[in-house]
């Protein structure tokens, strides 16, 4: 018998501008970023060790790191007119400011046409040629990230 793999929840904290994500991954995203948040602050034994809170956990203070990253997600859906609950965030006016590679933002805006592909066709069409990153991000030259599971 073949041993299991643990599993490791897919969580996506995305490094592309939260504009380019459709309503449900905006939500997605929000909601999962809050997890993060919580697992950041101790609040929840679930998901401590998923790959996508590595690039947090290095920062200087990563509640803020992860508060600047849900407040640019807030600032999106406050855009687009859906009320995020914004006092949920622990740190809100953080302007903490992370790297990714040039490499991780590529993989992403594949894996974001692949998922629109079949989730909404129209917005992947209205998306542009490019991805930006997330206003909390510092693009540098280097392949996907070390803690990008494929």
């Amino acid at each position: 018998m073949m041993p299991i793999a643990p599993h490791i929840p897919c969580v996506r904290l995305w490094s592309i501008h939260p504009r380019f994500l459709d309503s449900k991954g905006l939500v997605a995203c929000w909601r999962e970023s809050l997890l993060a948040q919580a697992v950041l602050l101790g609040r929840t034994r679930g998901y401590r060790n998923h790959p996508q809170l590595d690039r947090f956990r290095r920062a200087r203070d990563p509640v803020a790191a992860v508060g600047a990253f849900l407040a640019a997600v807030a600032a999106e859906a406050r855009r687009r007119g859906y009320r995020f609950d914004a006092s949920k965030i622990a740190r809100p006016r953080s302007r903490a400011r992370l790297s990714v590679t040039r490499g991780q933002i590529e993989h992403e805006w594949l894996h974001l046409k692949r998922k629109l592909r079949q989730r909404d066709p129209a917005w992947l069409k209205a998306l542009p040629a490019e991805a930006a990153a997330h206003p909390m991000f510092r693009v540098v030259a280097g392949p996907v990230e070390s803690w990008e599971r494929p």
